[in-house]
């Protein structure tokens, strides 16, 4: 029998490493950037067409590469971060395994130009699906300068299975927005299609995060610091009043690279208990500086999840922190007497007695007094005063209907039934959460909320498709600022928002006005609804325009929707359930929530026997 078991060929095994690096635009660009990082580079240049399919540029000012290193970077498992196996627990640079640049090379056409400082000319390497096409010798600046272009070009099923370019670059936003909150001291620009945007100074860290993210943030964030043997904490956490239901920011960073740690999320939450309501949720942007050896990184193709030595210690010593920081600068204020306009309080003196209190009494009273003279000063007609202001009870009301003649001895005869169905309503509400009624086959229960969204999602499908929806102008104009990811997507709903009543003005740097909101909606904040709309869409990540349409009609919808605990009247109640029943689907939500259930009348009846 032949032997079967074969080496792959360097392309196919470059192609396979591909699939677990390079997933997609935004994969590339982190390579890169994280590689001009560890260059020294101090100001980088991220420029891209088509969302990274057609071109993704890195332009940066670091070290550069001479030739032969050039040539070498582009084999597998060729690097300068280690040497041994030992130095793997020593690392504090990002890449290190030599796969990334092996890896773009294998899906996609390289044009690299680098010169390091000191040599006069530099260096021009051009490979395509892992094959040198050509190297020469080219006049440029010092530093690298990387160009991909058509990515996934000789894998043709992974480049069908991109999502749209919105959805690509969003990924690639938020891909970036992880390495320049890590590194506020250098220089970075981000260019999509010719359109700049991101232009970011070097600066602190707390500029850094009020640069990304909007203005609000200077006066959200409380500074945490703690040294200890185990690791250094740093970074910010936002104040109670920052919580947010859905869309706030929160990074993990350990020796420079972004992370996601369900356990420490945990300990920020704990420090924030009956601070916040649950489910709320908290930005926080936290930096961990802990000794390589007592991590691994390499537990993850894209090495975000990291395993710690130390777990348990750290989250007790990250919640102190956040605990900390909170109490510091959140606590309540308290009068200090030793200010300089203290009050002035006199010194005790046994000689100066206070004047004793004199009571104040009607000596003319007398609860022993005769019925009769107490009568004599009260009207006799003072019923009268309060004639009809008295409530009267269901009950009375039933029995003052009843005509004498069905009265014995002051007994009801209760032959008034059918004058009990007139008066009593249609629906009842249940602790503001439920509507019930009649029906023929027993009694039905209705989720008011549930039933109002389902009403709404179908009322804004109607808008959107026959761009019908009507906009409430807003007197003073309301600005809502998100962060770089957020606002790609934003552009993409923008249409979307406009048929359904929202009128928005671009005011540049991922600003909005919004002049108009649909009508309809009095009442709620526009601009946490569309911060919400937005964090809705990012968790969805719908591409087509009908499922984007339906995340948008049900957004608004449950924001929208009537609330529990609001007290509706019956005839709200009427209005809610034959809106209810004029909709398509009226069991269900848009989300697959049932809306209402039918409690049969036999199992009435068997509880009553």
């Amino acid at each position: 029998m032949s032997d079967i078991i074969q080496l792959l060929p360097d392309s196919v095994a470059n192609q396979i490493a591909a699939g677990e690096v390079i997933q997609r635009p935004a994969s590339v660009i982190k390579e890169l950037v994280e590689n001009a990082v560890d260059a020294g580079a101090k100001t980088i240049n991220v420029i891209v067409v088509d969302a990274g399919r057609t071109s993704i540029q890195v332009i940066d000012d670091g070290c550069g590469m001479s030739e032969t290193d050039a040539r070498l970077a582009f084999e597998r498992h060729a690097t300068s971060k280690i040497r041994q196996a030992d130095d793997l627990f020593t690392l504090h640079t990002m890449g290190f395994r030599g796969e990334a640049l092996a890896s773009i090379a294998a899906v996609a056409q390289v044009e690299l130009r680098t010169r390091q400082e000191g040599n006069d000319v530099g260096t021009l390497l051009t490979i395509a699906g892992s094959h040198v096409v050509g190297q020469e010798p080219v006049s440029c600046p010092v530093g690298s300068n990387f160009k991909i272009d058509n990515l996934f070009y000789n894998v043709p099923a992974r480049r069908k299975f991109l999502k749209s370019n919105a959805t690509e670059l969003n990924n690639i936003m938020t891909a970036f927005e992880r390495i320049i909150l890590v590194y506020p001291q250098i220089n970075f620009t981000l260019h999509h299609n010719g359109a700049e945007l991101l232009n970011l100074r070097a600066g602190n860290l707390h500029q850094r995060i009020a640069d990304v993210f909007g203005k609000r943030f200077n006066q959200d964030l409380l500074p945490i610091e703690v040294t200890t043997t185990l690791c250094h904490i740093t970074g910010y956490v936002g104040k109670p009043e920052a919580a947010r239901k859905k869309g706030t920011q929160e990074c993990f960073f350990v020796n420079g690279r972004y992370m996601r740690h369900p356990y420490f999320h945990k300990a920020v939450l704990n420090a924030y208990e009956r601070l916040v309501p649950a489910g709320m949720q908290v930005p926080y942007f936290i930096y961990f500086d802990v000794n390589p050896a007592d991590i691994d990184v390499n537990i993850h193709p894209v090495k975000t999840e990291i395993k710690f030595e130390n777990e348990q210690a750290i989250w007790q010593i990250l919640s102190a922190a956040v605990k900390d920081a909170i109490g510091r600068f959140c606590e309540v204020p308290s009068i200090d007497f030793d200010t300089q306009g203290r009050p002035d309080i006199p010194a005790f003196d046994p000689g100066n007695s206070a004047a004793q209190p004199s009571p104040q009494y009607n000596r003319d009273y007398n609860p022993f007094r005769s019925q009769t003279e107490r009568k004599a000063s009260v009207p006799e007609d003072w019923q009268q005063l309060y004639e009809g202001l008295r409530p009267q009870t269901e009950e009375q009301n039933i029995f003052n209907t009843v005509s004498p003649r069905e009265k014995t001895d002051g007994v009801s005869l209760l032959s008034s039934a059918p004058l009990l169905e007139d008066k009593s309503p249609a629906h009842y509400q249940y602790k503001g959460k439920y509507i019930m009624t009649a029906v023929k086959s027993g009694l039905m229960v209705i989720d008011q909320h549930r039933a109002s969204v389902r009403i709404l999602f179908e009322r804004y499908m109607e808008q959107l498709r026959n761009h019908t929806a009507s906009t409430q102008r807003v007197l003073f104009p309301e600005v809502v600022q998100f962060a770089p990811s957020d606002a790609v997507l934003l552009t993409i709903l923008l249409p979307e928002l406009d048929n359904i009543g929202f009128d928005l003005s671009d005011l540049g740097q991922f600003s909005y006005a919004v002049n108009g909101v649909p009508a309809g909606i009095e009442g709620l904040n526009p601009v946490q609804l569309l911060r919400d709309i937005v964090s809705d869409a990012q968790e969805k990540s719908v591409d087509a325009a009908e499922e984007l349409s339906r995340s948008l009609a049900q957004s608004m919808a449950q924001h929208a929707a009537i609330p529990y605990g609001q007290i509706l009247s019956n005839d709200e109640m009427e209005s809610l359930v034959n809106e209810l029943f004029a909709c398509s689907n009226v069991n269900y939500t848009p989300d697959g929530h049932p809306i209402l259930a039918i409690l049969p009348q036999r199992d009435i009846e068997r509880l009553l026997t």
